[in-house]
């Protein structure tokens, strides 16, 4: 059991380092105008040693994209009985901007990475493509752990259509952050604007879900 917890260890920190290896050299070059074989020079392995851990270029630029696939679907999965989906995606948006979570981009390198994906059509269509299977993963879950509505179940909405307005709210709210903080706002200013729209985007979502049976807006 040892030996395989030492190797898993080593493999994560290989992969780690391929993975970092390749955003230096996104960062300073673009993204198209690197290749694999550049990354493997770069972090010191062989091309095949990179395609053991990444299936494609674009895996080593989103290295985290079951992670951003998996998030919202786990919250829905894991919340307590009788909670809301919408709180629970809408509650951990507002503690990851007070806890200024990595994954938002309020920090001084997000501009430059965001640059690399606007530059890249790959990497554009790897981000829907990253939102598409996100959506499919929340309807999924959805459909397993459905919402109460205020009046039972009767009139629940299809999980597709309510994973797309709860995954739609959540992405326009993470847009809302780049487009400020490209155009040159303050983390700080964008925690304040961001923070309130979003949450009371996602109340107007849980009052349309549940009816007005209750108010619902308590945040942590």
């Amino acid at each position: 059991m040892w030996a395989v917890g030492l190797r898993e260890t080593k493999k994560q920190r290989t992969r780690t380092a391929i993975a970092d290896a390749a955003l230096v050299l996104f960062m300073e070059h673009g993204f198209d105008r690197v290749t694999v074989a550049d990354v493997a020079r770069q972090a010191g392995v062989s091309t095949n040693t990179v395609f053991n851990y990444f299936s494609t270029k674009e895996d080593l630029f989103f290295d985290r994209q079951a992670e951003a696939e998996g998030r919202l679907a786990a919250l829905v999965r894991g919340r307590a009985p009788g909670t809301c989906p919408v709180e629970v995606v809408r509650d951990d948006l507002l503690v990851a901007l007070r806890q200024n979570e990595p994954m938002l981009g309020l920090h001084p390198g997000a501009p430059g990475f965001w640059r690399v994906i606007h530059d890249s059509p790959a990497l554009r269509a790897r981000e829907r493509e990253i939102g598409e299977h996100a959506e499919a993963a929340l309807a999924e879950a959805l459909a397993e752990h459905p919402p109460a509505t205020a009046s039972g179940n009767a009139d629940l909405p299809i999980p597709a259509l309510l994973a797309g307005a709860i995954t739609g709210t959540h992405r326009a709210a993470l847009r809302e952050i780049q487009r400020r903080i490209m155009s040159g706002e303050s983390p700080a200013r964008v925690r304040d604007a961001v923070a309130p729209a979003a949450a009371q985007a996602f109340d107007r979502l849980c009052r349309g879900l549940h009816g007005d049976a209750a108010d619902r807006t308590a945040r942590p």
